[in-house]
């Protein structure tokens, strides 16, 4: 089925659930709880962490697949329609999800879109004080979806903003000998980790690691290697190494990964995946501790 077939099914599958009702939570903290969509992993964590066993969480973004570019199967958009809560992050990033709940608007939405004020980067999750504040407000969302539960909302999305914290104090600890080093990201995910933690990042692909670098945007990319004195080129596991180790090798510098937390597999988690950055970072970083 091609993409405007698809699409055009999914909708239909919307406007059934707006007009019979879809099965869903009960909005009022019985039975299964609230049924909540989210449509990225980052956005699955919180809203995990927050419900707790009064949500069921779907994501649309299946274990192994990539959030960029999602097109909701009909499927999803019967999950998207029939949910109490979506969780998103609009402005293009998901364009096909962003046209279905304009379609369709959600009975209560938590849209992410401007914790992402680095346009056109989206990966404002990297910033785990960022994440923290989309914990409070998908709370504030769950419980006006679920009165009855929301000071138990409140309570756990202020245990995920201390856990949280605790990973900002990580990240802030080990990186503090690092302010003002060059991070060479072969995927230019990293803005937010960088604005955070005052580093300086340099994309060899752009945004979207799908996308092979011209020759000149390579020759840029080493010129700052060369001028910075940066000692490690990141790349992105699932994008392959190809692009970084090529650089790295030209220039005589390390490789490592860093991951942008969009393609996450079975039993990877958020604090797993930040802290195995932080590792990675503090080794490949060109520090003065």
């Amino acid at each position: 089925m091609n993409r405007r077939r698809l699409r055009a099914a999914a909708l239909a599958g919307a406007a059934a659930c707006g007009l019979t009702g879809c099965a869903g939570g009960t909005g009022d903290g019985d039975g299964d709880g609230l049924a909540v969509a989210v449509t990225s992993a980052p956005l699955e964590y919180v809203a995990e962490r927050v419900g707790g066993d009064r949500v069921t969480v779907t994501n649309l973004t299946p274990r192994g697949g990539d959030s960029h570019g999602l097109e909701p199967t009909p499927e999803a958009v019967v999950a998207l329609a029939g949910a109490d809560v979506v969780v998103h992050l609009s402005g293009g990033m998901q364009p096909g999800v962003d046209e279905v709940l304009a379609q369709q608007p959600p009975r209560h939405l938590v849209d992410a879109v401007d914790l992402a004020d680095l346009p056109p980067d989206p990966h404002f999750w990297l910033d785990p004080v960022r994440l923290a504040e989309l914990g409070g407000r998908v709370a504030d969302e769950l419980a006006d979806a679920d009165p009855g539960n929301a000071g138990e909302y409140a309570r756990s999305a202020a245990r995920l903003d201390e856990e949280l914290a605790a990973l900002d104090a990580e990240y802030a600890a080990a990186l503090a000998p690092c302010r003002g080093a060059t991070l060479v990201a072969a995927h230019e995910a990293f803005g937010y980790l960088a604005d955070r933690y005052g580093l300086r990042q340099v994309g060899v692909t752009g945004l979207d690691p799908r996308v092979e670098p011209s020759p000149a945007r390579l020759r840029d990319a080493a010129e700052e290697v060369r001028d910075t004195e940066a000692r490690t080129v990141f790349f992105e596991a699932a994008a392959g190494p190809a692009v970084a180790r090529t650089l790295a090798a030209d220039l005589g510098t390390a490789t490592d990964v860093l991951h942008p937390i969009e393609r996450v597999e079975d039993g990877e988690t958020y604090p797993g995946l930040m802290r195995s950055n932080l590792a990675a970072l503090a080794r490949g970083l060109a520090c003065d501790g």
